[in-house]
């Protein structure tokens, strides 16, 4: 099994990234599922209904989220509607929506997991013991399971990616928006990236303006955040699969920018 991961959308800039390079992608990779992290997909912040509907249209398969999922404050009118979102499992468990779901594309089953780290995040329910249960649970339908960690610090991620070894067939990090150079294949099977990245402007701050960001380092003032929108880079992983035992064999990252994907044009 072939599964594309794309790194978190951010913004129209983003979405529209993605529109143009999927079908590209499609035809180099030839993934048989294709996730994405959602989080920011909306103006930066959370996600819509129609925004979803527009990435399922486009051919992903799954989305998962983060510790912005519920910016939008309509998605709780509809995620529990939509078995193919998933919000980071640790939410408290009165939380709407889904930790995981199983993506079945023409008889491939693959686990999604989203999990939120809690350094430097809010306190909610351990991330590692909530990943190891729902990793038991998916094994009962498929070997073939992904693990979004959705966490701040390098450390938290690089030891989750450890924790789940040989349990997980794919651990990566999202949420800090820049794509770490530490792809591997774990001693167990585990594909590991601790972080995946971003799509969108490559021109500003993790995808926003930088004039304000930098307002609010120089002056300690609380600024309003506005997604940037200059040239994009688009990242992302290509992972391949045993189709029997679940194990990692391969781990490629994605890295593309608006410049170079015109000239291939």
């Amino acid at each position: 099994m072939k599964v594309l991961f794309i790194g978190d959308i951010v913004g129209s800039v983003g979405r529209e990234a993605v529109r143009q390079v999927l079908p590209a992608l499609r035809d180099k990779y030839n993934p048989h599922i294709i996730i994405a992290n959602g989080e920011n997909a909306a103006a930066g912040r959370g996600i819509t209904r129609p925004i979803a509907n527009d990435f399922f249209n486009w051919g992903i398969h799954g989305i998962t989220m983060g510790n912005h999922t519920w910016d939008n404050k309509n998605i709780f009118e509809w995620i529990d509607d939509e078995p193919r979102i998933v919000r980071p499992a640790n939410f408290s468990e009165v939380a709407p929506g889904r930790g995981m779901a199983i993506i079945n594309v023409h008889g491939k089953k693959l686990a999604i997991i989203n999990i939120q780290g809690r350094t430097f995040l809010p306190p909610i329910d351990c991330p590692f013991r909530t990943a190891e249960a729902l990793i038991e649970e998916a094994k009962q339908i498929t070997p073939h399971i992904l693990v979004d960690f959705h966490a701040e610090v390098t450390s938290e991620k690089i030891a989750m990616g450890w924790y789940l070894d040989g349990q997980a067939s794919i651990v990566v990090g999202t949420h800090t928006h820049v794509q770490t150079n530490d792809d591997t294949i774990l001693p167990q099977g585990t594909a590991y990236l601790t972080d995946v990245g971003m799509v969108g402007s490559k021109e500003g701050v993790l995808g926003m303006e930088k004039e304000a960001v930098l307002h609010r380092f120089l002056t300690q003032m609380p600024t309003r955040f506005v997604v940037d929108e200059g040239k994009w880079h688009l990242h992302g992983i290509i992972a391949e699969l045993d189709d029997q035992t679940g194990r990692a064999t391969k781990i490629e990252k994605i890295r593309l920018t608006e410049e170079s994907w015109l000239l291939m044009q």
